[in-house]
């Protein structure tokens, strides 16, 4: 079960309270890397997953819903109370690592963190430990110490901690989050797999089951000051699935490793319309979900190829080279709503079996973040851009702020 029970948060996410927000999932009935009759399927997929609507449903959800809070386009957190007397702290949710760690000294203008030495607790395990992201590194020391979560599971639980004491590019400034909850396998847990993950010690010390589905509200939304004042909502439902924080079916992927969350793309299509890549230049060099970064971050080839098939599927003709390369803005008056003008990106995910496919389709405005500026002459307009910033191997997606001087 554990093969398809961990990927509920990933090939779902639900519907936000303040706002509708589905993601249109069909199934093809076979999967030739070209044209495909798309069906609906009715079918539910849920068997042996605890659902907060069964009464013999391990664990209750109500308290769980909207536990997590948002900065758009820095990532969800969680409250944690750690130690003995409690320390609240705000923690990342991120797929994309196995660690917990937080940190344990001032870092910039950020004036919580954790103080081991005043936890009755906490104990050291005399281990260095450093993890290294795609953006941003930290260094610290194991220990352990009891964590309650106030809108989760009920009851205390011991786990492992990295407390960090020098990092660098990874706290941002302006967050509101003071260390990250890595939701991956044992198998990047740093210095070594056995150095047990939190959701894992949840699992054995408190007995749910090994299921969290995860739902994320701020798609969408722009990063003007007026939306920041006010952080997006989200859920991370441990231990099962909420019903009322989705629509239609649960649709599932296989994972290929348990290390990430590694899946399989079939393939890409912009505006209805096939890349025709190889689908081994979509995972190259390797395909994960992961909810600790804001970024779409597709291999070069496949980049390149997305970003020309926008551009010319697209209902501009005006722009110039630059604005699809990042390095140039394109500006509507205020109150035009301009992505009727850009297509979508639909991103194909194997079935169940080799046969079946289902797809993702991203709109326009999830990939183009609306900008507010004041400009010199004191008018306003909505700024809309994609950049092109180099990640490794990859390229991604994703909106850039620019100030006005």
């Amino acid at each position: 079960m554990k093969l398809f029970a961990r990927l509920v948060l990933l090939s779902v996410l639900g519907v936000c309270r303040a706002g509708y927000l589905s993601l249109p999932l069909k199934i093809s009935s076979t999967f030739n890397g070209s044209g495909e009759l798309l069906l609906d399927r009715r079918e539910s997929l849920v068997h042996g997953i605890s659902l907060a609507s069964q009464p013999a449903g391990a664990v209750s959800f109500v308290n769980m819903v909207n536990n997590l809070k948002g900065d758009v386009g820095r990532g969800y957190y969680l409250e944690i109370q750690m130690g003995t007397p409690a320390q609240k702290m705000n923690i990342l949710v991120d797929t994309g690592s196995s660690n917990f760690a937080v940190a344990a000294a001032p870092n910039g203008d950020m004036v919580t963190y954790f103080k081991p030495e005043l936890s009755s607790t906490y104990k050291p395990l005399n281990r260095d430990v450093s993890v290294r992201y795609t953006q941003g590194s930290w260094m610290g020391r194991l220990g352990t110490d009891v964590v309650t979560i106030p809108k989760g599971p009920n009851g205390t639980v011991t786990i492992n901690i990295a407390i960090i004491m020098e990092s660098e590019n990874f706290f941002l400034p302006g967050i509101n989050w003071q260390g990250i909850l890595g939701l991956a396998y044992s198998t990047l847990a740093k210095p070594s797999s056995s150095v047990e993950p939190f959701f894992d010690s949840l699992v054995k010390h408190m007995g749910i089951p090994d299921v969290f589905s995860l739902q994320m509200c701020g798609a969408g939304l722009s990063l003007v000051a007026v939306e920041q004042a006010s952080p997006v909502g989200g859920s991370l439902i441990m231990g099962g699935i909420e019903p009322n924080l989705y629509k239609g079916d649960i649709w599932y992927t296989p994972i290929k490793e348990e290390w990430y969350y590694q899946i399989e793309v079939l393939k890409l299509e912009v505006g209805g319309q096939n890349l025709n890549l190889d689908c081994t230049e979509y995972n190259a060099d390797k395909a994960i979900v992961d909810s600790g970064t804001t970024l779409l971050r597709l291999p070069m080839n496949v980049f390149v190829a997305v970003t020309m098939a926008i551009k010319q599927t697209s209902k501009v003709e005006q722009f110039v080279d630059g604005f699809w390369a990042g390095s140039q803005l394109a500006c509507w008056t205020q109150g035009t709503t301009p992505w009727s003008f850009f297509p979508q990106i639909s991103i194909y995910l194997r079935g169940e079996n080799s046969t079946q496919s289902f797809r993702i389709t991203i709109l326009p405005q999830s990939l183009m973040v609306p900008q507010s500026l004041k400009l010199l002459a004191h008018s306003r307009r909505q700024m809309f851009q994609t950049t092109a910033s180099a990640k490794g191997q990859g390229q991604s997606l994703h909106s850039g702020s620019f100030p006005m001087l």
